[in-house]
């Protein structure tokens, strides 16, 4: 099984997210990460999914992605050729034992405290998947009070963009 990183550009309407993400269910694929936003239009969104499968069966679910009406285009991207980033935010219990190797560790990742009193640090940290799940791991030995994260974002290197493969 392997993981890939599909971008769907849809048109800005009501429903589509979900027969997007109904048609990864139905061709049963687990979703990773999902990330929705409005794009440089307002008449477009991006649909950024990370899941694993098969080669054969993802090629299918690409194939069957472009008979949706509302689907624009559709762009594989891969970690060489594109920029891939996720947002954690992440609140760590507060205690005088254990703050300075918490804040030790953070400013080893470059990561940035967002809120800090008394009882709990949230800190930020933005990175490629493996260096979230890396800061992850490293802050379980700690007291992890909540852990909020993104679903990646990626944008292909150089000048090609979603849009200029439109399939309407």
């Amino acid at each position: 099984m392997q993981r890939y990183t599909v971008a769907v550009l849809v048109k800005n309407q009501f429903g589509v997210l979900n027969r997007v993400t109904s048609m990864f269910r139905r061709r049963q694929f687990n979703i990773s990460a999902l990330t929705v936003s409005e794009t440089e239009s307002p008449d477009f969104s991006r649909i950024t999914v990370l899941f694993d499968g098969e080669h054969s069966n993802k090629e299918q679910l690409i194939d069957q992605l472009y008979k949706l009406p509302d689907v624009c285009s559709i762009k594989e991207l891969n970690s060489d050729e594109s920029i891939n980033r996720e947002l954690l935010l992440i609140k760590m219990q507060n205690s005088p034992e254990t703050r300075s190797e918490i804040r030790d560790a953070a400013d080893a990742f470059d990561a940035k405290t967002v809120d800090y009193n008394r009882d709990a640090i949230v800190i930020q940290l933005t990175g490629d998947s493996r260096r979230i799940d890396d800061f992850i791991n490293l802050m379980r030995d700690y007291t992890i009070l909540e852990i909020c994260r993104t679903g990646i974002v990626s944008l292909e290197r150089g000048e090609t963009t979603l849009r200029s493969e439109l399939n309407i």
